[in-house]
């Protein structure tokens, strides 16, 4: 299923099968990530974030859809790799301006 997401948010989609430069390159400086619990903010901290996800697990994100929410897109991604509960639907709530992402948060 191919959904036509906003050029910042296929990018992250993108970025995500790469590395912690090409997912830093979606994000405004002081951006923020919120994801398994903890808060990563800024710019290297957010590429630490995937770099720690990266050795920790192995796995990829169908988006499955988009809806727009105020200030936020929502999108859910079917997410697949070696860790417990797999495969699992993630939400995926996108904050942006303009063409970087300010805020993301994954959750269940």
């Amino acid at each position: 299923m191919t959904i036509d997401l906003p050029k910042p948010i296929a990018n992250y989609f993108k970025a995500d099968k790469k590395n912690g430069e090409a997912i830093v390159a979606c994000f405004s400086d002081e951006a923020v990530v919120k994801d398994e619990g903890q808060t990563h903010t800024g710019l290297d901290a957010i590429k630490q974030w995937k770099a720690n996800a990266s050795t920790k697990y192995t796995y990829t994100v169908e988006p499955m859809s988009l809806r727009e929410s105020e200030e936020q897109m929502i999108v859910t991604g079917l997410v697949a790799g070696n860790f417990p509960g797999s495969p699992v639907n993630l939400q995926y709530v996108f904050k942006l301006d303009g063409d970087k992402i300010t805020a993301l948060e994954i959750t269940l």
